[in-house]
């Protein structure tokens, strides 16, 4: 059964208002026997003084229970003391109700959405798992209503009861997962009966012309992991680097820890029960999005007979499911209003959208109940025996993995859940759905994949980029995978992360922080030379922009707070991709690289000509460092942050991603700025060293509470700045010891 209760904190409110802190205990026995919510906060309570948190001088929470689902309710309770309001959020979204929140803008992601999965069909998810997984569903539920119970001050935006059922929507670990990948303008053709031209002009992809500092598309989404063999290292341990690049403040750094065998510790993605991004005592995993091809778009001929529809397939005409959906969504009066759609499947999945006439379903990976075991049985892996074996549930579809575990091994593997395609059609494009042949053929096992365990070079890497450069010259050939594998470009992370790697030896930890800070930029080695190339073939008469092409003449492509270079490359370069034209079907590298040297040598000058006049007017002179301009800046806890030049602010010596910094620093300039302030990039940041016992270093932009008023909430901005990384916490003398406050859920 579902550990919900009806009413429970409406309940709650009156008797708190009256009797301010008395205890829970004493609320729960004022209530009648009859009172089916005074029970259940009693069983609540029950399970709170079976979990201890201690949080650590830097917030994070170290919780600690007997049992598995304890240790998961513990867990979600100090979440939501963390940051309770991006765990609605996410759960909002992921069930499909964010347009009752955000409006009829929203409508088509909730309702992409419920095209996967039905509430019906999540509770149908949630009965068909096994015990212990139901277990730490219903510890997920009884931990955050049990902190909205005992926060009374807490008003959820929309969910004011979490069900056992939800965390089956939301079950991989990324924050949007692989269902966010499907654009909701096909969906809103297809199910508003608007044609796409139109859509398209309602929807358009940008709106006024980007201001000089703003980003000229969203920084590139990814993760740096690499993983180093004993033979490279000090010790002779193995190590592992977990650098994710994400959005800031959208994960928290727990530790859990169970009388049943669990210690991981880690990132984790506000509302869910696993570490995504951790260790334990003896393995590490670190996930990068991938390129990996794990979803196909299938075009059908339909066709109605008697008002019923039907696809092809192969010699037979198949019935198109159809069920109901009804959507809220809050219009501009704040008044909740309804819309029904019926949602059309096939067995590859749901219509997302139109091809000309024809219908196209796109099919995902959506096993939600291994998805989630998965996710979770991560954590309790030994070895990379026991690794493998987990990775063979083969449902982690969005993610590269790359491992270190205690025994020495580092290993990489390319994606996880891989259809077994017909290599005759190329899937990177929409194939013809009624031909069988072009059908998924169950799953590649996992050593089909690309992947290699314990390289030669003794160490691997992945920067979201090709894996055919995972371990250098000893990596995994192209020719032996089908192409659907890997269709991936490299980026200029990954030659920056083979660089540094392949000279590396007797690393330490703090070494290793090093090399992944290293703060060469060679995404400037063509686009810079190109620059002073034009300059010295043209020889224009244009003095004012001498001074300023010998200060790139003279940087070293390195980025800090000091640099002026830095400063003029990275504007120029944003002008020159968004005002010079590039041949299409380039990779974003191979346009860096043309435009440095492909490009109209007049064009090149032009546009550093523009730069310098804009860099004057928003900071008085281009002779403007860069940490002057490249800022950390934590003003609210809102979702939606604002950003002010008027409000403190931190100079941060690191770069954007696209340009190939290894430490990514994803800023642009927001209404009213002229300063450009990070949003995404490195976010939490670990190395680990495996051995006798584990050791680690960590590292969260900003802090771990959203709370203005907590400690936490910005106690780590400045190490951030300054690259000052904290020793983990990891084992239970060392966490006593740091504690700065132990208590029960509920205290």
């Amino acid at each position: 059964m579902t550990a919900q209760f009806l009413n429970l904190r409406q309940t709650l409110l009156p008797v708190r208002s009256l009797i301010g802190l008395l205890l829970l205990g004493l609320a729960a026995c004022s209530a009648p026997e009859s009172d089916t919510s005074g029970s259940e906060l009693q069983r609540l309570q029950s399970i709170a003084e079976r979990v201890t948190i201690m949080r650590d001088d830097y917030g994070v929470a170290h919780i600690y229970a007997e049992t598995d689902a304890d240790t998961a309710f513990g867990f979600l309770y100090a979440q939501a003391e963390d940051d309770f309001p991006r765990i609605e959020r996410n759960y909002i979204w992921a069930i499909g109700r964010l347009a009752e929140v955000e409006g009829e803008s929203a409508l088509y992601s909730d309702l992409r959405a419920r095209l996967y999965m039905s509430e019906a069909e999540a509770r149908e998810a949630y009965e068909a798992a096994p015990a212990w997984l139901q277990a730490l569903s219903d510890a997920f539920a009884d931990g955050l209503n049990y902190y909205l119970a005992t926060h009374p001050e807490v008003t959820p935006t929309l969910l004011s009861r979490f069900e056992s059922w939800m965390p089956f929507y939301f079950f991989e670990g990324s924050i949007g997962g692989d269902i966010e990948q499907i654009p909701t303008r096909g969906i809103e053709a297809f199910y508003s009966g608007v044609s796409p031209a139109a859509v398209a002009a309602l929807s358009p992809t940008s709106s006024a012309p980007t201001p000089l500092a703003q980003s000229i598309h969203d920084e590139p989404v990814g993760s740096n992991g690499f993983a180093l063999a004993g033979s490279r290292t000090a010790s002779g341990n193995a190590m592992l680097l977990i650098n994710p690049h994400t959005s800031f403040f959208f994960r928290g750094e727990y530790h859990v820890v169970s009388g049943e065998g669990l210690n991981a510790y880690g990132a984790a993605t506000w509302g869910q029960f696993f570490i995504y991004q951790g260790f334990n005592e003896t393995t590490g995993w670190m996930h990068t999005s991938t390129g990996a091809d794990f979803m196909d778009e299938f075009v059908h001929d339909v066709v109605e007979q008697n008002g019923d529809y039907f696809y092809r397939y192969g010699d037979d005409l198949r019935p198109i499911e159809v069920s109901d959906i009804t959507l809220n969504f809050v219009d501009d009066d704040g008044v909740m209003q309804q819309r029904s759609f019926q949602r059309y499947m096939t067995h590859q999945g749901p219509v997302t959208h139109m091809q000309g006439d024809n219908w196209v379903v796109t099919r995902i990976n959506w096993n939600a109940v291994d998805a989630l075991r998965q996710s979770y049985l991560r954590m309790k892996t030994a070895n990379y025996d026991e690794f493998s074996d987990m990775m063979d549930i083969r449902t982690n579809s969005s993610n590269n993995t790359v491992f270190a575990d205690a025994e020495g091994n580092i290993a990489y593997f390319h994606g996880n859940f891989m259809p077994r395609r017909d290599p005759r059609f190329d899937y990177s494009q929409p194939v013809d759905g009624s031909d069988p042949a072009t059908d998924w053929q169950g799953v590649h096992d996992v050593g089909e994949t690309v992947m290699m365990v314990n390289p030669v070079n003794g160490w691997l890497q992945n920067t979201n980029g090709t894996p055919f450069t995972m371990a250098g010259d000893n990596s995994p050939q192209a020719s032996d995978f089908p192409a659907y594998m890997a269709p991936e470009a490299e980026n200029f992370r990954g030659l920056n992360a083979v660089r540094v790697l392949q000279d590396a030896s007797e690393v330490t930890l703090e070494s290793l922080i090093d090399l992944a800070y290293d703060p060469y930029i060679n995404g400037f080695e063509q686009l810079v030379p190109g620059l002073i190339r034009a300059w010295e073939e043209l020889e224009p008469d244009w003095p004012d922009l001498e001074q300023a092409i010998d200060a790139l003449r003279s940087w070293d492509y390195r980025v800090s707070t000091d640099s002026v270079g830095m400063t003029l490359a990275h504007f120029y370069g944003m002008n020159a991709a968004r005002e010079i034209d590039t041949p299409e079907d380039m990779s974003q590298m191979q346009q860096i690289n043309w435009l440095g040297t492909g490009s109209d040598p007049v064009d090149r000058l032009s546009v550093f000509s523009a730069t310098l006049l804009q860099l004057n007017e928003a900071f008085g002179t281009w002779n403007t460092p860069w940490g002057e301009i490249n800022r950390y800046q934590r003003i609210t806890g809102d979702i939606d942050h604002p950003y002010s030049d008027n409000a403190p602010s931190l100079p941060v010596g690191m770069a954007s991603s696209r340009w190939g910094a290894l430490a990514s620093f994803g800023a642009r300039a927001y209404p009213g700025t002229n300063r450009i302030y990070g949003s995404s990039g490195n976010s939490f940041i670990a190395v680990v060293e495996f051995g006798e016992r584990v050791r680690a270093k960590s590292l969260l932009a900003g802090g771990q509470s959203s709370d203005p008023t907590s400690p936490h909430f910005d106690d780590q901005a400045q190490r951030y700045a300054d690259r000052e990384f904290k020793d983990v916490a990891y084992y239970r003398e060392d966490v006593e010891a740091r504690a700065v406050r132990t208590y029960h859920p509920g205290q």
